[in-house]
């Protein structure tokens, strides 16, 4: 792993975190509207992001010309609390961000893998690659939903695939699970890593010691040589 790849941005508080993560988000999206009249955006669920997400849909930047999807999604009813897209549309998508354009999974279907074939069909259009991407980490290693020893984790983690949305089961996921792809996302003009607090940085610190992806799948992430990341975190 060449070290340049990983740039940490260590903050006292997480309101400052999300202050500034929200700030470099918005430069870099305002700036591909600037240079290509559009821009992309995919985020992720979990309680991390939400107080990101709310500094960020204060920000005023060109919305109307953003796209933003999510970086991965349970495959459940939309208004459910577990849904991700409930959580974007309640604190992202409001403000100024009303604006932009969001779009969701497709988890209508009973087999994950349509869900998968439909997404993929939904997101075809958005403008690739992403210009930001920013992941999430559990305490077991996952990122996305690259979980550990997850049914299709070996082609999620393939830069070969040219697929862009997999289906991902797992025992620690609970629901069946849709995700972007490694290789979709290390496209990503900007990629950054959001983690809060001393036990995911433990975890993100023995991630980056060792190269099992299979066991701590952040690590294929963090042990890649082809796009920086930008690791954000506050205790």
């Amino acid at each position: 792993m060449k070290t340049e790849i990983i740039h940490t941005h260590d903050y006292p508080d997480r309101e400052g975190l999300a202050i500034a993560l929200a700030a470099g988000i918005a430069a870099q999206l305002a700036g591909a509207v600037a240079e290509r009249g559009e821009a992309s955006l995919a985020v992720s669920g979990g309680s991390t992001p939400k107080r990101l997400f709310q500094v960020l849909a204060e920000t005023d930047i060109p919305w109307d010309r953003v796209t933003i999807i999510l970086v991965d999604e349970r495959i459940c009813p939309p208004d459910s609390d577990r849904a991700n897209q409930r959580l974007v549309r309640e604190t992202l998508l409001q403000d100024k961000a009303a604006a932009a354009h969001f779009v969701a999974y497709e988890t209508a279907y009973e087999l994950p893998i349509e869900n998968a074939e439909k997404s993929a069909d939904l997101f075809a259009g958005l403008p690739w690659p992403l210009d930001v991407a920013v992941l999430g980490m559990g305490t077991d290693g996952h990122t996305a939903s690259f979980f550990p020893h997850g049914d299709r984790l070996d082609d999620a983690l393939d830069m070969a695939t040219e697929s862009r949305v997999l289906p991902m089961q797992a025992e620690g996921a609970g629901e069946p699970r849709l995700t972007l792809t490694l290789a979709a996302l290390l496209d990503a003009r900007f990629l950054a890593l959001h983690i809060e607090g001393q036990e995911k940085r433990d975890v993100f610190d023995m991630a980056l010691a060792g190269t099992d992806a299979g066991s701590m799948p952040v690590r294929a992430v963090l042990h890649q040589d082809k796009t920086p990341v930008h690791i954000f975190w506050a205790p």
